[in-house]
């Protein structure tokens, strides 16, 4: 009887990831900090100690920023922002992670070790790189 491999978080998520502060400007934040287009979100810096992290994805600007016309460089990220985000652990098992996505409705989220955030992860990132990673150890 063979033991099945666990594949975690960590093993699929993708350690790139753009963050930014609650009061930069939709426009700052798509122009400046930006670089990982492919997460198709932005993180959104505690304040301090005892605040949370916020989420902004591509589709929240789409739909609150472009689709009804509001100008970029006066919309204000902590206002279409999502916070406190839903956030994972490196370590957990990405059945689980797919099941909380599930359960939330989440598309992806920041992981979280030791109060930082170390890497972004998406359903895509799990079905992708975790099933065909299941399959070249099977």
């Amino acid at each position: 009887m063979s033991e099945e491999q666990v594949i975690r978080v960590r093993d699929v998520m993708k350690p790139d990831f753009d963050m930014v502060d609650g009061m930069d400007t939709v426009e700052t934040a798509l122009g400046k900090n930006m670089l990982h287009v492919e997460t198709k979100c932005l993180i959104v810096k505690k304040r301090n100690p005892d605040d949370e992290f916020g989420l902004v994805m591509l589709s929240d600007i789409a739909r609150q920023v472009l689709a009804v016309d509001r100008a970029p460089e006066r919309v204000n990220i902590y206002e279409i922002m999502t916070k406190p985000a839903f956030t994972v652990s490196p370590d957990m098992d990405i059945r689980y992670c797919a099941r909380i996505f599930s359960r939330f409705d989440l598309s992806r989220a920041p992981v979280v070790e030791n109060g930082e955030v170390v890497g972004i992860v998406s359903y895509t990132d799990m079905v992708l790189k975790g099933l065909k990673r299941k399959r070249q150890t099977a």
